[in-house]
């Protein structure tokens, strides 16, 4: 299965922010949309970083309350793993799992086209294994 499929099931609708969002401001939205990981973008909508839970749970040690006047900037990972939608999904399955990360915008020719989750990841690779495990029950069915 492609990272494509992923991304049509769950629509290219990612929750963005500019890099001088607060995180106060970062971590409502998180909150609101019930999600964990924040794409920032820039001015242009190039992808300037990700901020998830886990940068903002990182920064209480150091900063306690005053990490929420702090701009997502200050506290995002610039370093972005990013994957394409032609990428197999066992393929990021394991990127992701290497890289100890939970979330990988998808980016389609230089523009961010949605977001996978390792749980959207997951759910995919059940799915697969469900269908496989199908077939081979109606093929030993019908050569019984």
């Amino acid at each position: 299965m492609l990272v494509r499929h992923i991304v049509s099931v769950n629509g290219a609708d990612v929750a963005t922010a500019r890099p001088d969002t607060t995180i106060a401001d970062a971590a409502k939205v998180l909150r609101d949309r019930n999600i964990g990981a924040l794409v920032i973008t820039t001015d242009d909508g190039g992808l300037a970083g990700i901020l998830s839970e886990r940068d903002l749970v990182r920064g209480l040690p150091d900063h306690g309350t005053d990490l929420l006047a702090l701009k997502v900037k200050d506290r995002m990972t610039t370093d972005v793993t990013t994957c394409s939608p032609d990428d197999r999904v066992d393929d990021i399955m394991k990127l992701m799992t290497d890289g100890r990360f939970r979330h990988l915008p998808v980016v389609e020719a230089g523009k961010l086209v949605g977001i996978v989750s390792i749980g959207d990841v997951v759910k995919s690779r059940l799915e697969e294994l469900e269908a496989e495990a199908t077939t081979l029950r109606q093929y030993i069915a019908g050569n019984a």
